[in-house]
């Protein structure tokens, strides 16, 4: 059973792809690097439409300057994430992001608590597990981004 399917036309070119999801994605980047010039082909069609949940792309955070002006522990007390490992973790990755950082691993966010001498989360893989299963996070390979509604449930 494929782990991805993908479907889109761009230019009047439908293309449909189902398989191993990293064969997927690849064949993906192929088609986008080559959609410039199907579009000058075929100008006013529709841009490629992406139906793979797994595949939307992500629209990083733009760097936010109010939230990065902060210091780390000044921004977790703000948003009540002392406590809670999940939204420890959570906290500090879009305060990570909001200083313009797109993807980040679990070491960048065990890394920004240690610098800022916050006290340490006892399992940033499964604090980044559970906030991927409610929603708020999405895994790119080895590393993950914030979506909008991880950022929202701050």
């Amino acid at each position: 059973m494929p782990e991805a399917k993908i479907e889109f036309t761009v230019a009047g070119i439908s293309f449909t792809g189902e398989g191993d999801k990293d064969w997927v994605a690849t064949q993906l980047d192929k088609i986008l690097n080559k959609a410039p010039e199907l579009l000058a082909i075929a100008p006013g069609q529709q841009t490629p439409v992406i139906t793979s949940p797994s595949l939307q792309p992500h629209t990083p955070m733009q760097p936010d300057e109010t939230i990065a002006q902060k210091t780390l522990p000044s921004f977790l007390a703000e948003k009540g994430a002392t406590k809670s490992q999940l939204k420890k973790f959570l906290a500090t990755a879009v305060w990570l992001e909001a200083k313009g950082k797109t993807r980040l691993t679990t070491g960048d966010v065990t890394r920004a608590l240690k610098e800022s001498n916050q006290s340490r989360l006892s399992n940033a893989a499964d604090c980044l597990n559970k906030n991927v299963k409610k929603g708020y996070c999405e895994k790119d390979g080895k590393d993950f981004f914030i979506i909008g509604e991880g950022k929202d449930s701050l």
